[in-house]
């Protein structure tokens, strides 16, 4: 993703409509996706925690939009502070910008770039939670959301796209977040279960999603999207940088369905619909950091491996026995890490910058700062997160008890259960025949 950059009075840039206009239809991309991951995952639970698992989303548009807004940007993209943190008290509630002023080297306004990244900021931990299906109280996911973007996403996303972070600085390259979105999320999601534990009857009970349908709906709009997602993060359209990364989108997703189904038949003799779903998922989340770097070429040979590798990963929760209940390491953690290591493999040093991979005669430097990125990332949201999951759980307590678990957590949280038959009928067929209860019962008192 592009940062800010500092240049001359002469060759400040203008405030340019289009660029404006194209990036506010990019950040209503990327909020739909929140609620298309809310369907995704939705549908791939069971009917009775259907309800929580979307809810599980939505809220992280509520509480971290406020978050964002009061002091998120000011952490990830305020003046640097030893490379670890930002603060601009201007950017304290959105309160000290000019409508016109813009982003620091760019045509946009700050406030289109500010809401533009709110956008990941609120995706991000959304993608967590499918996690945790089935098993963690409502109120204590909502403190741990508020408290996970301050502690873990913010300062992340200032490393790696915040002028001045370490691993910007570095050179690593994250073109649109396989290190700051998708490595820590699936590192948060992997150091949560580890604390919480597994669900009542995993690995016993059959755990089928429930809705098929609703499942394919969330990955289109997932794959819809993340054109906003990938292609904004180049903050224009005025050099094909941004188009490049649009067509490697579109053609890495395409190779990592085709790939996760083909090994799927090989290895369970079925072509499934929730394995087109993961596999596109899977090639949209490699392409992430990488497709800015890459040729279209190399783009599918990144989503096939994200394909395969992908759905290979998601069997190791029953080898390791952790119940990551909807893959997010598996797909997320995973894919993202493949990803941000195979820009070192298939950079081409002609699209985004003049990096190059070990395919391109680039040698290995560049994989050397994507491992440093991968790394540290991971490493520090799997800890950060363990640590505010096991205080969160001794104090408020994280999961609901089992007896809730089993009846449903809908119902428990919520009040409410995903589909009401009660009040279905049967149509005007068996309206005509439905006989009332004053009509039968006067019919037993004539044959009495």
């Amino acid at each position: 993703m592009a940062s800010a950059i500092t240049t001359l009075a002469a060759d400040a840039p203008t405030l340019s409509a289009a660029n404006t206009g194209f990036m506010l239809i990019c950040s209503a991309l990327v909020m739909l996706m929140t609620p298309g991951l809310a369907f995704f995952y939705g549908g791939m639970v069971r009917v009775k925690s259907s309800l929580n698992m979307l809810m599980m989303s939505f809220i992280s548009l509520g509480i971290v939009t406020i978050l964002w807004v009061l002091y998120g940007f000011s952490l990830a993209f305020g003046t640097d502070s030893g490379s670890l943190i930002g603060w601009n008290s201007d950017y304290v509630g959105l309160s000290g910008i000019g409508i016109t002023e813009l982003w620091d080297g760019y045509t946009i306004p700050v406030y289109v770039f500010a809401v533009f990244q709110l956008m990941f900021a609120v995706i991000t931990p959304a993608l967590i939670s499918g996690a945790l299906a089935d098993r963690v109280k409502f109120s204590a996911w909502a403190l741990f959301t508020a408290l996970w973007v301050t502690v873990v996403y913010f300062p992340v996303a200032h490393w790696v796209w915040g002028a001045g972070g370490w691993l910007f600085e570095l050179g690593v390259i994250d073109f649109a977040g396989g290190t700051a979105v998708h490595i820590n999320a699936g590192a948060a999601a992997l150091g949560v279960i580890l604390v919480i534990g597994k669900r009542v009857g995993f690995k016993k009970d059959l755990m089928r999603p429930h809705s098929l349908p609703l499942v394919m709906l969330g990955a289109g709009l997932l794959w819809f999207g993340w054109f906003g997602f990938n292609a904004g993060s180049w903050l224009g359209n005025d050099d094909g940088v941004g188009a490049v990364m649009f067509v490697n989108t579109q053609v890495a997703t395409a190779a990592a369905m085709l790939a996760w189904l083909g090994y799927e038949k090989l290895r369970h003799g079925s072509f499934t619909t929730l394995g087109a779903a993961s596999g596109a998922v899977a090639g949209l989340v490699a392409i992430t950091p990488s497709g800015g770097s890459c040729s279209p070429l190399g783009a599918i040979a990144i989503g096939a491996i994200a394909g395969v590798v992908c759905a290979m990963a998601v069997g190791l929760k029953y080898k390791f026995n952790f119940d990551d209940s909807l893959d997010v390491v598996g797909v997320h953690l995973v894919g993202g890490v493949l990803g941000s290591l195979l820009v070192g493999f298939f950079a081409t040093g002609g699209v985004q910058s003049d990096a190059a991979g070990l395919f391109y005669g680039g040698g290995l430097a560049q994989l050397g700062k994507q491992a440093i990125g991968v790394f540290a990332v991971l490493a520090y949201s799997l800890v950060a997160s363990a640590l505010l999951a096991f205080l969160l759980d001794k104090t408020i307590g994280m999961r609901v008890t089992e007896d809730d678990e089993v009846s449903g957590i809908d119902q428990v949280e919520h009040a409410e259960t995903a589909y009401d038959f009660s009040g279905a009928g049967g149509g005007a067929s068996s309206r005509s025949t439905a006989v009332p209860v004053s009509v039968a019962a006067a019919s037993k008192k004539v044959d009495a």
